[in-house]
């Protein structure tokens, strides 16, 4: 790709957005690029969205403060995410260092997902669980729900298939025949298998027992090291459930928070309905240790602010230019589009838009320099398009 050396003026100009022919002239004499359309078909209607969000595991790394509830949780001043992932502790004396962040994320609206990553060790053998304990566990997984109020879902395993994690393992079978005889008394609707690497055998043998299949509500898995896939027909929506690109890089390394971006809009076109990072509260997170949101916080901010659960994702083109990706999504007659630009100069986009109507789009993006900046703008028919800043996150939401 190469780039023409712009006037400052001609710079300034080229940042804005544009809908007339004359304007796209401009912005392509000035930003040259391999680019075609980016088609959006409102009418063609795809999954429909859970929400993006972050686990939060008090009793290994501390609760969040009322603060950082707030900036992980307000879709005005935070993040805005709309999914917690919380841990069923062993003992049921530390089930209620769980609650004030769960009550917290309720009361802005997100939905509660809970993980066990071990059962009591009576009710164990080694790292697996007793086929004996199975209506113990089932009631120690209810009891938990109770009380810290309800949860959406909870998953009996946390990442059941990896065998150097410390934690209890269980084969897909075992893991459903669990669900089979005992999904029911668990204290809240079933999701699972949660496998590590979202294997795609772990969950085919895991739905082929029709009880255990019958009592999920949704199928979860985490992609530590694994690309987002469609895992085809499977009859369950699925949830990204866990992960994090790097350990052991800041959350505000602006390369790293693309790359999460990217990995946010490989699940959305993989078909799956939510995404959710790994601790909330890092240095490596989307908040960090200080409280302040991160350059990822921001980054995840772009999809959670602004597709909230219950919109549903539409047919578009998900790699119209040389690095260039998008979704697209809707509730009602408001379409929203999230573009990720990972080039490093402008970037022209043009775009069609059939099956809705819109006149004009409130624009937010960040980059290694700007967060959530807003620049509205207008459009006049079906087609218009874009300069989208280098290395950046747009999200356009329809007026």
């Amino acid at each position: 790709m190469t780039t023409v050396k712009i006037s400052t003026s001609l710079l300034a100009f080229s940042l804005l957005f544009t809908a007339c022919s004359k304007n796209k002239e401009l912005a392509e004499a000035n930003v040259n690029t391999t680019k075609g359309t980016a088609a959006i078909e409102a009418g063609t209607v795809q999954q429909t969205i859970q929400g993006f969000g972050g686990a939060s595991i008090p009793i290994w790394i501390g609760d969040l403060t009322s603060d950082q509830r707030t900036k992980a949780f307000s879709a005005t001043s935070g993040i805005g995410m709309s999914i917690l992932r919380v841990m069923v502790p062993t003992s049921s004396g530390q089930f209620a260092a769980e609650k004030p962040t769960i009550d917290a994320a309720k009361s802005f609206g997100a939905k509660v997902i809970a993980t066990a990553w071990n059962a009591p060790a009576s009710m164990m053998d080694g790292l697996k669980l007793k086929t004996s304990s199975y209506g113990a566990y089932a009631a120690h997984l209810s009891s938990y729900t109770s009380s810290v109020g309800g949860v959406y879902a909870i998953s009996p395993w946390n990442e059941p298939n990896y065998s150097a994690s410390g934690w209890m393992g269980a084969t897909a079978t075992e893991v459903a025949n669990f669900v089979a005889a005992q999904g029911d008394n668990c204290g809240a609707p079933i999701m699972a298998p949660e496998p590590f690497n979202m294997q795609q055998s772990y969950f085919n043998t895991y739905l082929s027992n029709a009880t255990a299949k019958a009592k999920t509500s949704f199928v979860c898995g985490h992609i530590y090291g694994a690309t987002p896939y469609n895992l085809g027909n499977i009859g369950k929506s699925v949830w990204m459930t866990e992960h994090y690109t790097n350990s052991s890089i800041s959350g505000n390394d602006w390369g790293n928070a693309m790359t999460a971006a990217k990995e946010i809009h490989d699940c959305m076109t993989a078909g799956w309905v939510a995404y959710v990072w790994w601790y909330i509260r890092r240095f490596y997170g989307p908040i960090d240790e200080s409280s302040n949101i991160t350059k990822l916080g921001y980054v995840m901010a772009q999809y959670a602010r602004y597709v909230r659960p219950g919109y549903t994702k539409i047919a578009c083109t998900a790699n119209p230019t040389a690095g260039v990706y998008v979704t697209a999504y809707k509730s009602g007659s408001r379409v929203v589009i999230v573009i990720v630009n990972q080039n490093n100069a402008v970037t022209y986009q043009p775009f069609t838009l059939n099956g809705a109507s819109v006149t004009g789009f409130n624009r937010y993006y960040t980059t290694s320099s700007a967060n959530l900046t807003a620049a509205p703008f207008t459009v006049s028919g079906s087609s218009f398009g874009i300069n989208l800043q280098p290395s950046s996150v747009t999200t356009l939401v329809s007026q």
